[in-house]
């Protein structure tokens, strides 16, 4: 199999390419990095979503979209599949990469990850990986600087003219889109924190809402979150049984149950104090091969249609 950055930058390729078609916009900064605006100064959309999911997840992930409910209104959902959960997910998809400068401030998720490889997460897989070229995709409401595609390089230990930044708001459709594309993503972590092999974990699958875009950052996390959490549902296929697989899903937390924009509110809108039980899918079902299998959580719509103001 090739290297999670060599896949996403094909993808990255494709986005180049149809740029004007997916509303997004192409920069070349200084020093030759290059910056994809998925939405700060130009619109992207749900294709644009779709396809920075798939370069989040290196290509190795299966996405679409379908269209579900909400209390009574039509809404999307995002449902994304894949048989390397460990690779894709974790070391990938997984927002992990604080990037932050003295003129900058974003998330960062995506196959980049990789070439630092410092996350507990890649020595527990054992993953790891060189490579001349990568992507990140950045959560941010402002488009990135030379610092910030430097700062990139450096710990990446590629060129400037290697790193392709991949940039989004929270409040965006593409925000929306790629967050709704986290279920699986969310399951799979949970379930390694609380101690299972995350290469045990054979394949994951999740769904959730696309939230409507909110007019402003903190809005559209609390509502990306509760679409996930009050919403999300996820599959996993896993080797070997386990004593805390209830604990995988958001109702495991004392909080479950209120919107996070009084979540997040009452923390004075401090993410990193949240507790981690609250990131989870609404509800997860565990096939053990060979073994039971085992189905935990529950959604709540009527948080939804509150948060989603339907």
């Amino acid at each position: 199999m090739d290297q999670l950055n060599r896949m996403a930058i094909e993808l990255v390729d494709e986005a180049l390419e149809y740029a004007e078609e997916l509303n997004v916009g192409v920069t070349k900064l200084d020093s030759e990095s290059t910056v994809l605006d998925f939405g700060i100064d130009h619109p992207g959309g749900m294709e644009g979503g779709l396809l920075l999911a798939e370069i989040q997840t290196a290509g190795l992930a299966t996405l679409r979209r379908e269209l579900g409910t909400v209390g009574n209104a039509t809404v999307p959902y995002v449902e994304l599949s894949t048989d390397q959960p460990a690779l894709s997910l974790l070391c990938a998809q997984k927002a992990g990469w604080e990037l932050t400068t003295e003129d900058f401030e974003g998330l960062g998720s995506g196959p980049a990850r990789a070439l630092v490889g410092e996350e507990d997460v890649f020595h527990r897989i054992g993953y790891s990986e060189t490579f001349d070229l990568t992507a990140l995709a950045v959560e941010t409401d402002q488009s990135p600087t030379e610092a910030a595609a430097d700062q990139v390089a450096a710990f990446a230990d590629v060129q400037p003219s290697g790193v392709f930044l991949l940039a989004y708001p929270s409040a965006s459709l593409v925000g929306s889109v790629t967050n709704a594309a986290r279920a699986a993503e969310l399951a799979t972590y949970r379930l390694a924190e609380l101690g299972y092999d995350p290469r045990d974990i054979v394949s994951a699958s999740g769904r959730a809402p696309v939230a409507p875009v909110a007019d402003d950052e903190g809005t559209a996390i609390a509502r990306t979150t509760d679409a996930l959490a009050y919403g999300g549902r996820a599959h996993l296929v896993v080797r070997e049984p386990f004593d805390d697989f209830d604990a995988i899903t958001s109702t495991a937390a004392a909080d479950h149950g209120v919107p996070f924009v009084e979540i997040f509110e009452g923390m004075d809108w401090h993410f990193d104090d949240a507790p981690a039980e609250l990131f989870g899918p609404a509800t997860v079902t565990v096939d053990v091969i060979g073994g039971e299998t085992h189905t935990f959580g529950q959604t709540h719509e009527d948080v939804l249609v509150e948060s989603f103001d339907l």
